[in-house]
């Protein structure tokens, strides 16, 4: 069976806000921008007045981050007893492997990310810490000297013939 990561997709309530933090703070590109609407997305996601926009920011290792801010039907934001508990079934995280997570952490909050805890040693080598981007997505940011001196990387052709 053939299987691969495509990408991890986020809703969000404000692209231009949240491009920001993701290039500016996380340090991903953008590498498509995209306005969808019409039969197929409509199926895809379940709404039949479904319009999104849609942006695809690049790792370097090549996975694509998905932001997603529905136009139609209109993004709402989850009750506030649910945006916070990591614990909850269905609750997930992003993890990103960075070179200073320190600096990250610390660019993320000055774009309106919200810190949980500080940066700790987990182990020896490994620096990491949980945060929340602007809409609440949990993202986990990992400095790891061992990846460092050996990075992993994938590659996508996502160009259609």
């Amino acid at each position: 069976m053939a299987l691969t990561m495509y990408h991890t997709g986020f809703s969000v309530e404000d692209m231009d806000r949240s491009v920001k933090f993701y290039t500016e703070g996380v340090g991903l590109t953008v590498d498509v921008d995209m306005d969808l609407q019409g039969y197929g997305l409509q199926q895809v996601v379940g709404y039949d007045d479904a319009h999104i926009h849609a942006v695809m920011l690049k790792a370097n290792d090549g996975h694509i981050l998905e932001l997603l801010q529905y136009l139609a039907p209109k993004a709402v934001k989850r009750e506030e007893s649910q945006q916070n508990p990591r614990y909850l079934v269905g609750a997930a995280h992003l993890g990103f492997m960075v070179d200073d997570a320190e600096a990250t952490l610390e660019r993320c909050i000055a774009l309106g990310g919200t810190k949980l805890n500080p940066l700790v040693e987990a182990y020896p080598g490994l620096y990491a810490c949980y945060l929340q981007d602007p809409d609440g997505n949990w993202i986990e940011l990992v400095q790891d000297s061992v990846h460092k001196a050996n990075p992993f990387t994938t590659i996508q052709n996502r160009t259609r013939p």
